[in-house]
């Protein structure tokens, strides 16, 4: 194959996890960087898991991150529908074909029948499955009568067809991730490759798929390597080998604290998105936030996620979507799994965040505002108040956390440092200051700053005799920007009118610790 065609090929059975779209983030990264095609296909076949609105969630999921399909469902291309289960009659033509080629086989047994074989291997601690060492035993095209299998299919008994694996052979793959890998038959199955509803599982559907859609490279979860040695086969048998796509199997993404692979529940149990964007399940508990309302921009998270298993090899962590597709290699994919870091993953954010021009940040402002604070806000506050407070935050809503003393009255005054920095004894000289700044003309932080080191010169006093006493009665903090930057942000008139509180207030909370 001399064109790159990579694909994303998703399971419409709930919300796709974050694993899902690092996946996805790789395959787009080096369709970008070879000049090929990103494609997305929904793998539906599996109808007893299929969630209604799970297609929809995916592909919202994937223009959010910016990764840009070249076709799919609703974009259209040459090769589809990209959609399995409206190319289910491609499916059967060549589950057939292997059965005409003696390479698959009718199964008649009934789940119970396996489940009791299962039940009784586990008794002798052992394991069953259905491979070349058991399949002569059951109820199968190969242990039935001809007339009787064709009796069987006449009358319409369910039945599933299964892939005849080979016995004592091996088979190898280079995979671009792992190198080597070999395969023993012995210890394959006889996987289903077409079930009792006449749909194809993964396993057939896949190769069939990738085959006529002229996949390059299959790039996926390592869960799916021990697969890979039967759709091996299955290209072997259907006489596709020589267009067999290269394989690369990606490690893990592993729990913060790297033991065992990250869950949905993780999430939950953390409080942590593990998913892209929320999801409304049925009941509470399947129901989750993601990054994007964590207050996460998708720049921010590619970045994250390429580091996910990726390393460039050198010290530089950002990078543009520009940057990752021209560095980007499979060569440079560990095998190790990955572990999430989510603090890391907010550094990033942070980042991005201090990154972003003040003028954009007002609109992911005004979406993360739950609270109306910004209904009567110009842009050019919440541009100013965005160039304030993005290096203090590292997500969206931290904006609102740490600077809602820019939107209403001080909530809490840090006490202790009342107790430390307020002398009754100097609420005239405050007073002075708080009209002096009220009446100034230059009403800006430079204006401000001037002022108040006039001020202090006049009393013979240090910076930790006054600005202390400003930034508590101007946010309740010590934390946060320049005061003379909140001042001139905040405007005269709300200036005085806090000051004016906050020295009531010092007065007072200084007159009942005097008496307690």
């Amino acid at each position: 194959m001399t064109k790159f065609r990579v694909r994303f090929a998703p399971s419409p059975t709930g919300p796709l996890h974050i694993g899902g779209v690092r996946t996805a983030l790789y395959n787009y990264l080096l369709a970008r960087q070879q000049g090929g095609s990103f494609i997305l296909r929904i793998e539906d076949t599996d109808q007893t898991r299929y969630v209604p609105g799970a297609e929809a969630y995916i592909v919202e999921a994937l223009r959010w991150c910016g990764l840009e399909l070249d076709e799919g469902p609703g974009i259209g291309g040459d090769y589809g529908p990209y959609r399995q289960s409206e190319r289910k009659d491609l499916y059967q033509k060549y589950a057939q074909q292997l059965l005409d080629q003696g390479q698959a086989y009718y199964a008649f047994d009934s789940a119970a029948d396996l489940d009791r074989l299962r039940a009784e291997y586990e008794a002798r601690k052992a394991v069953f499955r259905y491979d070349n060492s058991t399949r002569m035993d059951l109820l199968n095209s190969l242990t039935l009568p001809t007339d009787e299998v064709k009796r069987r299919l006449e009358a319409g008994e369910p039945y599933t067809v299964r892939l005849k694996i080979p016995r004592d052979e091996e088979v190898s793959i280079q995979d671009r991730i792992r190198g080597t890998v070999t395969f023993k038959s012995n210890e394959l199955d006889d996987k289903i490759i077409l079930k009792a509803d006449g749909l194809p599982t993964y396993h057939l559907a896949n190769i069939v798929d990738d085959h006529f859609m002229e996949i390059s490279h299959v790039i996926r979860g390592e869960e799916w390597l021990p697969s890979t040695a039967h759709h091996i086969y299955l290209y072997r048998f259907l006489n596709w080998e020589s267009t067999m796509p290269q394989f690369a199997h990606l490690p893990l993404i592993l729990k913060p604290k790297g033991k065992g692979k990250l869950s949905k529940r993780d999430g939950a149990k953390l409080g942590i998105p593990v998913f892209p964007l929320a999801w409304e399940g049925d009941r509470p508990e399947d129901s989750f936030a993601g990054f994007r309302e964590f207050g996460f921009l998708p720049q921010a998270v590619n970045n994250f996620l390429a580091f996910l298993g990726w390393n460039p090899g050198t010290e530089q962590e950002l990078f543009s979507m520009d940057q990752l597709s021209t560095d980007f290699s499979l060569e440079r994919i560990g095998k190790s799994g990955a572990r999430f870091d989510y603090p890391k993953a907010r550094w990033f954010n942070q980042q991005y965040l201090i990154a972003t021009p003040d003028v954009d940040l007002v609109a992911l402002l005004r979406a993360h505002d739950t609270d109306g604070l910004t209904t009567d806000r110009s842009d050019a506050f919440l541009a100013a108040f965005a160039g304030l407070m993005k290096e203090r935050v590292q997500v969206l809503p931290e904006f609102w956390e740490a600077g809602y003393y820019f939107f209403g009255p001080v909530r809490d005054y840090e006490t202790k440092m009342i107790r430390k920095k307020w002398k009754p004894e100097r609420r005239a000289a405050f007073d002075a200051l708080r009209d002096r700044w009220a009446e100034l003309e230059d009403f800006t932080a430079a204006g401000a700053e001037a002022l108040v080191k006039a001020f202090m010169e006049e009393q013979g006093w240090g910076f930790g005799d006054v600005l202390p006493i400003l930034r508590l009665g101007l946010s309740g903090t010590m934390k946060g920007p320049s005061v003379f930057a909140i001042g001139a942000l905040l405007g005269r008139e709300e200036v005085s009118q806090r000051l004016q509180l906050a020295y009531d207030y010092f007065d007072q909370y200084h007159r009942e610790q005097a008496s307690a």
